[in-house]
């Protein structure tokens, strides 16, 4: 049995479960490219760009244009939970538990989401006819922890506007569509140091105020996500997450599934389970970037 239930019986519960504090399901799926995949392995083509010629005379012969085609593969990865409630257990709530119990499976796999989706954002990619080339993250697209306004004396900061607009500048320069949607991940701290920042003005303060409810909110062109799943780099800074939607892609193999059923090995209690296959990868190293982020310092001191 779950050895959680029997914190039900409190009679402060009365009719409902409560789950403890935690992030409900993937915030970070709806930010990327999603793709149904079948199979262990999928491959996913890459078209690179080439330039035009100019005619410079009448009737001359065709051009053939060599596109640069590449391939990247997204390798798919399982993951189950399972619970076990005893019908004693049941008998003793005013509700039945079991649906609850499916809501907790669901928003645990939705949080594996996210994590693949963090991890493949500056991890290796496999590129190639097999996905057999290691391609690594395109260290160009980091900013700096020191990143501050043009004239200020480097020291490492928090999350501020500078920081952000060298990320737009970054994505601009590799010339990404500005109507492409584009998403920066941020977790707590950050957000905290961004809200600090003295060059946020009253308006824009009013933009970004929803993130201190944790709620989606955009700024400087990005829809930023609340998220306490990145990662930190080599030298302990916040990895703030930033991509345009086509640079990360997320492969569904078997999307989300659950089933609750009685397992006569247990005494006939009932078990939730639920399960699903996903993969992910970095499309694009041109479209996808972090921010490195100091997790005590200020966002900035100087006007």
């Amino acid at each position: 049995m779950s050895v959680q239930i029997t914190t039900a019986f409190v009679e402060q519960y009365k009719a409902n479960v409560y789950h403890l504090t935690q992030q409900k399901g993937s915030k970070l799926r709806r930010a990327v490219r999603t793709e149904t995949v079948t199979g262990r392995n999928a491959h996913f083509e890459q078209l690179g760009a080439v330039s035009a010629r100019w005619r410079t005379s009448r009737h001359s012969d065709t051009p053939r244009m060599d596109t640069p085609h590449s391939r990247r593969r997204v390798s798919m990865r399982d993951a189950d939970w399972a619970d076990l409630i005893d019908n004693e257990d049941q008998i003793r709530m005013l509700i039945d538990p079991a649906s609850m119990y499916a809501e907790a499976a669901a928003m645990a796999l939705g949080r594996s989401i996210d994590d693949i989706i963090v991890e493949a954002a500056d991890g290796t990619a496999y590129t190639g006819v097999d996905g057999g080339t290691s391609t690594p993250f395109d260290t160009n697209m980091i900013v700096d922890v020191q990143t501050r306004w043009p004239g200020v004396s480097a020291a490492d900061t928090g999350l501020n506007v500078a920081k952000l607009i060298a990320a737009s500048k970054l994505l601009g320069q590799n010339d990404v569509d500005p109507d492409e949607d584009k998403y920066l991940v941020a977790n707590a701290r950050q957000i905290s140091s961004l809200l600090k920042d003295e060059k946020l003005s009253s308006h824009d303060y009013n933009v970004v105020k929803p993130l201190v409810e944790g709620q989606v909110s955009k700024y400087m062109g990005f829809t930023i996500i609340p998220c306490n799943r990145i990662g930190v780099d080599s030298n302990s800074d916040d990895k703030v997450l930033f991509w345009a939607k086509g640079g990360i892609l997320l492969g569904i193999g078997k999307d989300i599934s659950g089933r609750i059923s009685e397992r006569a090995d247990k005494n006939y209690s009932t078990q939730v389970f639920a399960s699903m296959t996903v993969g992910a990868t970095r499309m694009e190293e041109a479209r996808v970037g972090y921010i490195e982020c100091d997790p005590g310092a200020s966002p900035t001191t100087d006007a």
